[in-house]
């Protein structure tokens, strides 16, 4: 195992519930840097028996121009050397944790700062195949009001789908949150709460870096001076970033949800949101054709996910490289 002060750092959290303000106090600590959002990770672990082994040079140069060539991975938002980034993963341990790690190492070299994370609100559901990645990697689970993640959600310009959806994220959230919380040791996992985090940002961010092995410093508690490090200029979405940390936008689910959506999050999410910290504000129960329509969107999504599981299991038993974790030096090439 490594020590505490050299293990990556995977922030995970329903989609609107302030990880891009934790990213970006992590990324203002001296030694932790955190990139703009990618999408390379999964879709190289999803990839990788097209790779073939990678104990062979040319497999693994194979894996990096996958890496860093398609737009769609958004390799370019970290601003890296895409043919030294190439030579550096064909010389990493021939894993394919190392390899992602080779590419995270080098942006945290950037800043010439000794460790790396990676924030995606959507890792909760693949928190299994990134310790399998990364098995010495701390888990930080931001959480906030569903109802305000919610609300957000319905705001987003990038955001399709429907409130019924962006309820049951959050139940799924949470529910990976408390899986992860039972399975993993002490070390492992963290949970921490949105509202805590806006009001008293010395003190959460104090027991945060207590779990992390790093001293807290008072930087961390300026996010907006790093935003432009690392908040792509086209993400309009995230302007509140760039200015002091704002407490404004906590509650607003009662402004920004109609009562059908309240009276639904609170009949559905009620245990979730008590156990959580949260409590409902008593709305009458969700209409009952507003509960059906709930009903056939998660069970719709829990199908989903037992798909993916099974898909993965069978992957799992026909791995192209024995080892796909990365190599106990910090999740990449020396």
């Amino acid at each position: 195992m490594t020590g505490p002060s050299e293990r990556p750092i995977i922030i995970v959290g329903c989609p609107r519930s302030g990880t891009t303000l934790l990213q970006l106090m992590l990324h203002a600590h001296p030694r932790i840097a955190i990139p703009p959002e990618t999408r390379f990770l999964l879709d190289a672990y999803r990839r990788r028996r097209e790779f073939g082994d990678l104990r062979e040079a040319a497999n693994r140069r194979a894996l990096a121009e996958r890496i860093v060539r398609p737009a769609g991975t958004r390799f370019a938002d970290l601003r890296l050397d895409a043919e030294q980034t190439i030579a550096e993963i064909v010389e990493a341990p021939p894993t394919l944790g190392s390899a992602l790690g080779t590419v995270f190492r080098g942006y945290a070299r950037r800043f010439d700062k000794p460790r790396w994370g990676d924030k995606r609100p959507g890792y909760y559901q693949y928190i299994d195949e990134l310790l399998r990645l990364f098995p010495d990697a701390q888990i930080v689970h931001l959480v906030r009001d569903g109802r305000d993640c919610v609300g957000s959600l319905k705001r987003m310009p990038w955001y399709r789908l429907d409130s019924y959806h962006a309820i049951s994220t959050w139940a799924e959230a949470v529910d990976y949150g408390r899986t992860a919380a039972r399975r993993l040791p002490p070390d492992s996992y963290h949970r921490l709460r949105y509202e805590d985090l806006i009001e008293d940002p010395q003190g959460e961010l104090s027991d945060l870096c207590a779990f992390l092995g790093e001293e807290f410093h008072p930087a961390m508690c300026e996010p907006r001076r790093v935003a432009g490090d690392v908040i792509p200029e086209r993400k309009t979405w995230h302007g509140n970033t760039r200015r002091d940390i704002n407490r404004a936008g906590s509650g607003a689910w009662k402004e920004r949800l109609e009562p059908w959506e309240i009276r639904l999050a609170e009949t559905v999410l009620a245990g979730r949101l008590r156990e959580n910290g949260y409590e409902p504000s008593g709305a009458p129960r969700a209409a009952p054709r507003h509960l059906a329509r709930y009903a056939k969107v998660a069970a719709m999504r829990r199908l989903a996910r037992r798909k993916r599981r099974l898909h993965d299991r069978w992957w799992r038993m026909n791995e192209p490289t024995p080892d796909i974790g990365a190599a106990q030096d910090g999740g990449g090439a020396p």
